[in-house]
């Protein structure tokens, strides 16, 4: 039983470190930024504020923000950029599809 159990954990943290979202945004943005990607499950998250972080901006290439990527192993899968109005219109759940989508096709 521990064994099985050890086996799913570590299988899981395999899963978990393979899919990445990044969501950059700017301090002088923090109205719009997305409150719910620290809910998004499977994934690791990472918060880049582009004023901070030019450098990941350009490796990146975010033009505007916010802006929200996924990425399994570091090759970018999907991205979802804000509107006009620097505000993002994918949902959570688009983005948590994505996410599930991914995990699945591994299988």
């Amino acid at each position: 039983m521990k064994k099985l159990l050890l086996l799913l954990l570590f299988i899981s943290g395999i899963t978990y470190s393979q899919i990445q979202v990044i969501h950059f945004n700017a301090s002088w943005n923090a109205s719009n930024d997305v409150k719910w990607v620290g809910e998004l499950t499977d994934c690791e998250i990472t918060y880049v504020d582009i004023t901070a972080s030019p450098k990941l901006q350009q490796k990146y290439n975010v033009v505007v923000v916010p802006t929200i990527i996924v990425l399994k192993d570091g090759e970018e899968i999907k991205r979802w950029q804000a509107d006009l109005s620097f505000k993002i219109i994918a949902t959570r759940k688009d983005i948590q599809n994505e996410i599930d989508e991914i995990i699945m096709s591994d299988f």
